[in-house]
C-alpha cells in the first residue's frame, strides 16, 4: 500500500467515524438528553451539540455552494414553521447535532441561506440554524415584540378603536399590510398592528398600500 493510498483510507475511516458520532448525537438516542426551554416552551435546546462539531462545522459549511437558482425566491424572506416540533441543525444536513428543538407550530422564522433542500433560518431572538425546507411553510405569520402588550385598533392608525390587546411572544396570522402597519388575525380576532411591534415583516410588505 502506498503512502497516498493510505491516507485515503484513513480519510475515509475518519468520515465514517464522525458519521457514527453525529448518528449518537441524534436526539432520542442519546440517554443523556437535556433541554433548557426558552420563551415558554417555543424552543429547547439540545445541549448534546459539542464544540468540537461546531467547529467542524464552520469549516465544512465554508466550502459549501448556494442551492440552485432555480427556485427563484428572495433570500431574505420570512416563512412560517410548519410542524409542532422542528428540528434546528448546526448544518444542512441530518449528520449534523440537533441545537434547538422548535415546538410551536406557525412559529415566524427568516430565511437567509439555501443549500440544497436545507435552510439556515433566524428567529426573533437571532439564532440561526438549519432546518430541511419541508418542515417550513409559505404561509406568513408574525410574532409580537416588546416588552409589554401592544394593541391591535380597527384601522391602520393610532386614533382606531382598540379591538384587542397582545402580550410579547404572541404570534398570528398576516393578513396584509400598509405603510407602517399590518392587519393579523390573533385568536381569531383580526386588527392592526404597528409594524414596529412585529417579527415577520419587512417594511416593503406595506409598499403600495
Amino acid at each position: 500500500m502506498t503512502s497516498g493510498s493510505f491516507r485515503v483510507t484513513m480519510t475515509i475511516g475518519f468520515l465514517r467515524a464522525m458519521r457514527v458520532l453525529f448518528a449518537v448525537m441524534e436526539p432520542g438516542r442519546s440517554p443523556g438528553r437535556a433541554m433548557s426551554s426558552k420563551y415558554e416552551g417555543a424552543k429547547q435546546r439540545n445541549v448534546a451539540a459539542v464544540t468540537m462539531f461546531a467547529a467542524l462545522a464552520v469549516v465544512i459549511l465554508g466550502t459549501l455552494t448556494p442551492v440552485s437558482a432555480q427556485e427563484a425566491l428572495p433570500i431574505p424572506r420570512f416563512v412560517s414553521l410548519k410542524a409542532d416540533e422542528v428540528n434546528m441543525r448546526a448544518g444542512p444536513g441530518e449528520s449534523y447535532p440537533v441545537e434547538w428543538v422548535y415546538t410551536r407550530k406557525g412559529l415566524p422564522v427568516e430565511v437567509v441561506k439555501e443549500y440544497d433542500q436545507w435552510r439556515e433560518v433566524r428567529d426573533v431572538d437571532g439564532t440561526k440554524g438549519w432546518v430541511h425546507r419541508v418542515m417550513l411553510s409559505g404561509q406568513r405569520t408574525i410574532q409580537v415584540t416588546g416588552a409589554t402588550a401592544r394593541t391591535g385598533y380597527d384601522k391602520p392608525s393610532a386614533d382606531g378603536r382598540s379591538v384587542f390587546r397582545a402580550e410579547p411572544g404572541v404570534q398570528g396570522t398576516l393578513l396584509g399590510c400598509e405603510p407602517g402597519w399590518c392587519r393579523v388575525e390573533i385568536s381569531g380576532v383580526k386588527g392592526w398592528m404597528s409594524m414596529g411591534d412585529l417579527w415577520g415583516v419587512y417594511p416593503e410588505d406595506g409598499a403600495g398600500g
